[in-house]
């Protein structure tokens, strides 16, 4: 989901991230394209996590912020994904203070309709309803497990990194993201789920 369908390579992706950002800060626009490409797809996916079909507005704003300040970002490519992550978490807890409504699981759904992929149509198929499936659970997930898991699988967050963005301790975070996978895996049926394996929604299912 949050990098189309493969949120386990967002890692792979923050050496190119660091440099872009790195030549942004001193005003490439070209670079700041690209941070926003490889960054966008796993916010957006978080961000509908959030508030729902208001994700592209939230998310807007959010970038809207993350450019003002820039040139005060200090970090490397994963920093500048939890730094994001954090910015655009604050601008949906503002929008839902607005809005006075609660955060809408229901909608990462929509991105299932999008998925792309080499696979064959049945695999895909299988594929899809494993990940389906676990979205259904998600919905019924305590809100703290629900937003580790977002986290640590749609944005692609480390535990260190996910406890910074939600203000708690990395221990607080791991547990609510082992006791959301695991209740995941329980319901699905599945055994061996760990905090650190899972990297996918269908993969932690």
């Amino acid at each position: 989901m949050g990098q189309r369908g493969e949120p386990g390579r967002v890692q792979a992706y923050d050496g190119e991230l660091g440099a872009a950002v790195a030549r942004a800060q001193e005003g490439d626009e070209t670079a700041f394209a690209i941070a926003y490409r490889l960054v966008q797809p796993g916010l957006l996916g978080y961000l509908r996590g959030l508030v729902g079909n208001d994700a592209e507005d939230v998310a807007s704003d959010a970038w809207l912020e993350i450019a003002r300040d820039l040139r005060r970002f200090r970090g490397d490519g994963a920093g500048f994904r939890g730094w994001t992550a954090t910015i655009a978490r604050h601008r949906a807890l503002d929008h839902l203070r607005r809005q006075k409504t609660r955060p809408q699981l229901a909608a990462l759904e929509q991105d299932l309709l999008d998925l792309p992929g080499p696979h064959s149509t049945h695999d895909q198929a299988l594929e899809t309803l494993s990940t389906e499936a676990a979205l259904a659970l998600v919905r019924g997930l305590p809100r703290d497990q629900a937003e580790a898991v977002l986290l640590r699988v749609v944005v692609g967050l480390d535990g260190p990194a996910a406890a910074r963005v939600l203000g708690k301790r990395p221990g607080a975070v791991r547990t609510a993201t082992y006791r959301g996978l695991k209740r995941l895996a329980r319901q699905l049926g599945v055994d061996g789920v760990t905090d650190d394996a899972p990297r996918t929604l269908g993969e932690s299912t």
